[in-house]
């Protein structure tokens, strides 16, 4: 029986809600510039899935690669690391 192979997981920022269960998150990275090497932000924007509908906008996530669950959600949750306050 062959070894499932380990999955991506990666920290980002809950930017949106759209729907019941998913989230955007964004993702931030740096790599170094072709020619000048200074390092360059990037950011990537993931659909997520979010079980347990628990996320709000603002809220720092941990996401964990997973099998295909709709059109663009590739991702789902695995904690929250960090809240952010509902302003009221």
């Amino acid at each position: 029986m062959e070894q499932r192979k380990r999955r991506k997981n990666l920290q980002g920022i809950v930017t949106g809600r759209s729907g019941n269960k998913s989230i955007k998150v964004v993702y931030f990275y740096k790599i170094p510039h072709m020619l000048y090497r200074k390092e360059v932000r990037h950011r990537t924007v993931l659909h997520v899935h979010d079980e347990k509908n628990e996320c709000c906008v603002g809220d720092k996530v941990e996401i964990m690669e997973t099998r295909a669950i709709s059109k663009m959600k590739r991702w789902r949750v695995v904690n929250i690391v960090e809240h952010t306050p509902i302003a009221k």
